[in-house]
């Protein structure tokens, strides 16, 4: 076995970054949206490759398009269940060892109540497809490492009607609030539903998360959330820099105690800093790029995806930051983000980033590695550690052999 593609195909990995409301099987979208009447521009894979799933988009707005009739269908639990069941089951198959699922639960459910069933239902998929794996001879003869999960709860950024019946429902309800208010409120009672589903019903609801749009609306509404989160012990981490500068990241991290980063694509870019105050602009992204580094924050990056709508990187990833971010010794964890939305695997991103970085097989091994470190491991910090322990000796083994 002498390529690193060959390599990546059967190396165990570890997935940080995958919505489920972006990584479902086209044809599974198809036959559910046929089963609940949702309509669809095409209801054949070539035209919603064509019309809807393209291969590239003019910005992250037109990208985000596609998650409206992907989550019409995911308004069912056990559409849920399946759907989580079908990722983790594609993603075992990729030789993902380690999964962490997003998604946000408001924008699928009517209430609160529901948003912990959500919760339940996604981790009954994502249970079966576990045990079906586990059982299986190879990890019971030590042969492989078995397959582990967390699910991260996503609150949003910025919602209007139409983004599903929990927000419609609080838009009506305090039509006469500031929107500000409306989204802080929306914001804790997501993180208080993760808080239930992970401590009433022992739900392995890892971490935090703030998605969709990001420019123009800025992280200050979630505060209070976080704050919450962070009371309670649950991780955080935080879309930033994907559709915004360095101060997104910088907020992200000082406002939002994020300990990890969602994309980070825009981390070194001074030409997006605002702030008339940041006179050093050059000064501000390597202290913000420094800090990451040394605390070992780690940065979900998603190549492909980053390619699709950030129009400054021309579908090159010789453009991309991400050799520049482990240059600067920054923990990287290469993820998918939707292997629908964006026609791929963790095996193809991986390698897009292998020869775009020209990385040899010990920065290889390096790299597949961090993302088992960087994980928000559901168990404890000695179950956790073990976890790595067994992945690592099982990479070594593999790019030795």
């Amino acid at each position: 076995m002498n390529t690193i593609a060959e390599l990546l195909r059967v190396v165990p990995k570890s997935e940080l970054h995958s919505h489920l409301d972006g990584s479902m099987r086209l044809a599974t979208l198809i036959e559910l949206a046929g089963e609940q009447g949702v309509q669809l521009p095409s209801s054949e894979v070539e035209g919603l490759t064509r019309e809807v799933f393209k291969s590239h988009y003019d910005n992250l707005s037109e990208y985000l398009l596609g998650f409206a009739y992907t989550c019409a269908v995911l308004e069912d639990f056990e559409a849920m269940e399946r759907v989580a069941y079908e990722m983790a089951a594609d993603a075992i198959q990729d030789g993902v060892r380690y999964l962490e699922v997003r998604f946000s639960p408001q924008r699928l459910v009517a209430t609160s109540e529901d948003c912990v069933a959500a919760f339940k239902a996604v981790n009954a998929g994502l249970q079966k497809a576990a045990s079906e794996f586990n059982l299986c001879a190879p990890v019971r003869s030590n042969a492989d490492i078995p397959f582990e999960y967390g699910i991260i709860c996503c609150a949003m950024r910025n919602f209007g009607p139409g983004m599903g019946r929990y927000f419609d429902d609080l838009l009506n309800l305090l039509s006469n609030t500031s929107k500000r208010d409306v989204i802080r409120i929306a914001s804790m009672d997501a993180v208080r539903a993760a808080l239930v589903a992970r401590d009433r019903f022992g739900i392995p609801v890892v971490a935090f998360d703030l998605a969709g749009e990001e420019a123009g609306y800025r992280a200050g509404h979630h505060y209070a959330a976080y704050e919450e989160a962070h009371h309670n012990f649950m991780r955080k981490t935080v879309h930033a820099g994907e559709a915004y500068g360095p101060e997104s990241i910088y907020e992200a991290l000082t406002k939002c105690h994020a300990e990890r980063i969602g994309h980070g694509t825009f981390m070194f870019a001074t030409e997006r800093i605002q702030s008339p105050e940041i006179i050093d602009k050059e000064a501000y992204v390597d202290a913000i790029a420094n800090y990451v580094a040394t605390r070992r924050i780690t940065v979900e990056v998603c190549p492909t995806s980053n390619l699709q709508t950030i129009p400054e990187l021309e579908g090159e990833m010789s453009l991309h930051p991400v050799r520049k971010m482990l240059e600067y010794g920054i923990s990287v964890a290469i993820c998918t983000d939707n292997t629908l939305i964006s026609h791929t695997s963790l095996t193809r991103e991986l390698l897009l980033t292998a020869e775009a970085c020209q990385l040899n097989k010990t920065q290889l091994k390096r790299l597949v590695l961090a993302a088992f470190k960087g994980a928000f491991y559901p168990g404890s910090y000695t179950n956790k550690r073990k976890f790595i322990k067994r992945a690592a000796d099982k990479i070594d083994e593999i790019f030795n052999s």
